[in-house]
């Protein structure tokens, strides 16, 4: 038996899938979630084989729930028209169902899952769908965090700087320090260039809050933020810097 979660915030969009659903007896649905933090409240607690999961639903959309998702489930992804996750979805996803969709597409969905569901393959498809779906104009606006049971949502002009920390990231703010799974050069794409510069391989820094930048031992300097904060700034980060700061 194929245990399943729909995660959506339109109820018509669930009875739809339930409905459909009976057409395969192998699959029970053992969760019907509302929003993107019920959602991953049920992953967790019930560990499924795959989830029809929406995108865009209040609080947090599909993408930055999955984000939270330590070992994502399968994802049969349902959404309305949106160009870019179309486009993303047409590379990575399993499969993807555009709203409104029949029970013919749905079952080829289904299958499409059969097909991938016990693959390596899989978790690539996802992970390479959440690399290409960060760098859309609604997703570099804000970073999603998840401290233990809670979610934080850091409005990404409120990012200070970004160090590497060994498998994941640590996003400073002003108000405290949140650690990501995700690698520095895909943060570094996600981010706005314009704001964010990369001046070592270990740190990304807000250009805003660069006050001065300090010779420090042979060919290096150090950076100055406004809180006080010292940054590295490498060989090949600092011509970068300079252009971008006028100096």
């Amino acid at each position: 038996m194929v245990t399943a979660i729909l995660i959506d915030d339109e109820p018509l969009a669930c009875e739809m899938v339930l409905e459909y659903l009976i057409s395969h007896p192998e699959i029970e649905v053992v969760g019907i979630c509302n929003d993107g933090f019920e959602g991953l409240k049920a992953i967790q607690q019930k560990q499924p084989d795959l989830i029809f999961l929406d995108i865009q639903m209040p609080k947090i959309n599909g993408f930055e729930m999955l984000e939270l998702v330590d070992h994502p489930p399968a994802v049969i992804f349902t959404t309305a028209f949106d160009e870019y996750a179309i486009r993303a979805f047409e590379h990575h996803a399993i499969d993807y169902l555009l709203k409104p969709y029949s029970q013919d597409r749905f079952d080829k969905a289904i299958q499409k899952f059969s097909v991938f569901s016990h693959q390596p393959l899989a978790a690539k498809k996802t992970a390479a769908l959440l690399e290409t779906t960060a760098l859309s104009p609604q997703q570099n606006e804000r970073i999603v965090i998840r401290e233990n049971n809670n979610i934080r949502i850091i409005a990404v002009p409120d990012i200070l700087y970004v160090e590497a920390a060994d498998d994941y990231v640590r996003i400073v703010t002003a108000s405290g320090a949140y650690l990501k799974n995700r690698t520095m050069s895909s943060l570094e794409k996600q981010l706005p260039p314009a704001s964010f510069i990369r001046i070592h391989r270990s740190y990304l820094v807000n250009i805003k809050e660069i006050t001065s930048l300090h010779p420090y031992e042979k060919d290096s300097y150090m950076a100055i933020l406004r809180n006080g904060k010292q940054l590295p700034v490498s060989k090949s980060g600092y011509p970068k810097l300079k252009e971008q700061l006028g100096f």
